[in-house]
């Protein structure tokens, strides 16, 4: 394989990458308001979490997506 193409493919995937990071903020802030929203109303207990793991699923199909390209990337 051409060492150019190599290391674009290197680079590429890197930067696939990149949206692993705001993949990660996102949890972090998905579950932060379930904190804040159940600390002001405890009695909505099981709507809030549902929609949390609704907004966490959707966040991790995100880094899938990403890490889907990056393996794609480097292996084709």
């Amino acid at each position: 394989m051409n060492v150019t193409l190599q290391s674009a493919k290197m680079i590429g995937a890197g930067l696939a990458t990149i949206g692993l990071t705001g993949v990660g903020a996102g949890v972090g802030i998905v579950f932060g308001a379930l904190v804040i929203a159940y600390s002001r109303n405890p009695s909505l207990k099981n709507e809030l979490f549902g929609y949390t793991i609704l907004g966490f699923a959707l966040t991790e199909a995100i880094a899938l997506f990403a890490l889907m390209m990056a393996f794609l990337i480097l292996f084709t």
